[in-house]
Order: C-alpha cells, then sequence, then structure tokens
C-alpha cells in the first residue's frame, strides 16, 4: 500500500474541508458542478485501466467459493444495507441511501493488503477483483433503480445516466488495452501506473468540486453523521460472524475464510462516490455517507485482520 492508498481516507477528508472552504465564495460555488463529471470519468478510466478482466478465468476455478462470495455481496449485503437502513436511518433517505451504496460495493482494491496481513489466500483474492467490479458496474443502476426509487429520491431517468457514465469510462479503458497490445510494456510501466497513482486526485478533485456547490446545505446538516456510526458497525460485526460461520459450514480452509471475510466486509466507496456524485449532484449528505464509511472501516479491518491472526494461532496451538 503506497502512501497515497495508506492517507486515503484524510486525503478525501481534505478535499471536503477545501471544497467547503471554496464554497464560501460565490463564484466558485456557482460553477464548481461543471468540474464533476470530468474528474470523475478520469478516475473511473483509470479504475477500469488498472483491473484487467483475464483474471475471471482463475476466479471460476473455484466455483464453490467465487458462488459463495457473490451471493453475500450482491444479495445479502444489500438486503442487510436495506434492513439496518430501515432501522436507522429511516428518517434520513439521503444518508440512509448513502449507506446503501456504499456497502452493496464489494472492495477492489485495499482489501487485499488486510487479507495479506492476516495470513490469507492472496491469489485468490486477486483473481476474483475482475468479478467483483464487473458485478458491481451492472448491479449499481438496478441498486439505484430499486432503493432510491422507493425512498422517493431518484428519477428513472437517472439510471440511463448512470449506465452510460460507467460504460464510457469501461470502454475507452478496454480500448486503450487493444491499442496498446503492441506496446504493452508502455501500458504496463507508464500508463497504467500513471492512472493507479492518480485515481484518488481524480476523486478529489471531484469532491472538491461538489462541497463546494453545495458546502452551506451540508454545513448545516452536519450532525446527521453520528446515526451512521450504530448500523455500520452492525454491519460488520454480522458479516464477521457470517464469514466465518459460512467458511466452517463449507470447511473453507483458514486462507480462503479469509479471503471471504476481507471481501465481504470491505467496502468500494471511491466507485460508488462516483455514482453518488454523478446520481446526486444536490444532494451532498448522500456522499458524505460514502466519505464516513472509511473512516470507521479502515480500523475495522485492521481489527479484523489482527482477530483472524489470533484465530489461526488458536487453530495451530490445537493441532
Amino acid at each position: 500500500m503506497n502512501i497515497m492508498e495508506r492517507l486515503q481516507t484524510v486525503i478525501i477528508l481534505f478535499a471536503v474541508g477545501f471544497g467547503l472552504l471554496l464554497g464560501q465564495f460565490s463564484f466558485i460555488e456557482q460553477y464548481a458542478e461543471t468540474f464533476i463529471l470530468p474528474f470523475l470519468l478520469l478516475m473511473l478510466y483509470g479504475l477500469f485501466l488498472i483491473i484487467p478482466l483475464k483474471g475471471l478465468k482463475e476466479a471460476f476455478k473455484k466455483i464453490k467459493f467465487l458462488s459463495t462470495s457473490v451471493i453475500i455481496n450482491f444479495l445479502l449485503t444489500p438486503l442487510l444495507a436495506w434492513g439496518l437502513g430501515a432501522i436507522f436511518l429511516a428518517d434520513h433517505p439521503a444518508l440512509w441511501l448513502g449507506f446503501i451504496l456504499l456497502l452493496v460495493t464489494p472492495c477492489t482494491d485495499w482489501y487485499l493488503i488486510f487479507t495479506s496481513i492476516a495470513k490469507g489466500n492472496v491469489s485468490l483474492s486477486t483473481s476474483i477483483l475482475p468479478v467483483n467490479l464487473l458485478l458491481q458496474v451492472t448491479l449499481l443502476p438496478i441498486y439505484l433503480f430499486l432503493f432510491a426509487g422507493t425512498m422517493g429520491t431518484f428519477e428513472v431517468a437517472t439510471v440511463t445516466e448512470v449506465v452510460l457514465f460507467l460504460f464510457v469510462p469501461f470502454l475507452f479503458a478496454n480500448l486503450t488495452r487493444y491499442l496498446f497490445k503492441k506496446k504493452k510494456e508502455v501500458l504496463t510501466n507508464k500508463v497504467i501506473p500513471f492512472f493507479a497513482s492518480s485515481q484518488i486526485i481524480f476523486l478529489c478533485l471531484a469532491i472538491t468540486a461538489m462541497f463546494a456547490s453545495q458546502g452551506s446545505y451540508l454545513i448545516n446538516n452536519l450532525n446527521v453523521i453520528l446515526l451512521m456510526i450504530v448500523p455500520l458497525f452492525l454491519f460488520f460485526v454480522i458479516n464477521f460472524i457470517l464469514a466465518q460461520t459460512v467458511g466452517k459450514l463449507f470447511r473453507f480452509n483458514y486462507e480462503d475464510t479469509v479471503r471471504l471475510n476481507m471481501s465481504i466486509i470491505a467496502r468500494n466507496s471511491p466507485i460508488a462516490l462516483a455514482i453518488v456524485l454523478t446520481a446526486f449532484p444536490d444532494q451532498p449528505l448522500i456522499a458524505l455517507a460514502l466519505i464516513i464509511g472509511p473512516l470507521i472501516e479502515l480500523p475495522v479491518l485492521a481489527i479484523v485482520a489482527q482477530g483472524l491472526l489470533k484465530i489461526r494461532r488458536g487453530q495451530n496451538k490445537k493441532q
């Protein structure tokens, strides 16, 4: 994990604060929204470019594990997210929607680090990344239609915009791979590293623009952030117990159980943020819910990794 990845949450929070500061100037507040979409498209282009689809074959070699992970991440987790939101966030639909969108997007990057720390199956974790990415890109518009539609915060026409927003950078990323087919060294050594390190910059520029355009509204609603702490904590606890239970039920070894734990606990807030900033540029509370998530998630992943190592040591003593 490089310095940008380690400081990702801090950098995003700085972008929020800087955006709020810029939003105090009426000229900037008036035009800031026009910069959101270009920066997000660059961020998603880099994301799709970094994760190649060739890993799909490897993922399907362990079909039992893959199907278990997919069912939990893309069927059970959305239902759990909706249920926790209905209990704790029903009076705040914007936070509720942000909470759901945070939880329905499995992580495609830093959970590998915590899988490695806990001595889990990193190679299997890497191979399943394209599956998680493709499924969340495909299902996010559907989740928006199902969940946001029922809350009255979403127009059906926005689904088309979101689909196009995801498809365009995905198309250009694969077109880039095709064009560099004969110059793979340039792609591998220059183009991909540049976008790998620049993703967080493009995302933060978009976040800055959004909060500059909606800063006054956000400042008046900061107190609702505390409402997310309990449902997020419950999500992490429930999914940890679920992963351990499923691991025993299907007789996964320790390494694969660790991989399952990290896969269903870690979330992909950047891609969810990109969707929210595009679909709801005038509702910063939805984005705020996605920014608060990693503040809680990162310490939780560190604690889970240490807890799993303790379980491993206990298992080794019994043998």
